[in-house]
């Protein structure tokens, strides 16, 4: 198949973008390659990676996981070669552990500080 395109970026509504890049830029180590009130961008933390970007959205409401009368506008997963300890420190960082859990164990539910579900997982390169 001929490659039209690649994908570099994702950008995340968000109320206060600069508190909810502070989250992922913990969560990942990766740096911040923009920072201006309305926007700002993580710059990816590998090669051939993507931009984590968050944009200021007036009125912002975030998701209600599961419920799809306010979607979950987005999703992310994010790989730990420690998922209980990735998790741990997620709280730490601000995330919550969402109330559903599917997937019977394979991966966690957590919700970021603006209520974005993102699930964690075991990193593949890892189990190795």
């Amino acid at each position: 198949m001929t490659v039209v395109a690649r994908v570099g970026s994702v950008t995340l509504d968000c109320a206060d973008p600069r508190a909810l890049a502070s989250f992922y830029q913990a969560a990942t180590g990766a740096d911040r390659e923009y920072d201006g009130d309305e926007a700002v961008a993580l710059a990816p933390v590998q090669a051939g990676g993507i931009n984590l970007c968050f944009q200021r959205v007036a009125d912002y409401r975030p998701p209600r996981w599961p419920d799809p009368t306010a979607p979950q506008q987005f999703h992310l997963d994010l790989y730990a070669a420690d998922p209980a300890a990735a998790e741990a420190r997620l709280i730490e960082l601000g995330a919550t552990r969402a109330q559903h859990q599917p997937g019977e164990g394979r991966w966690t539910v957590l919700l970021d500080p603006a209520g974005h579900p993102f699930c964690l997982a075991p990193d593949p390169e890892s189990a190795a």
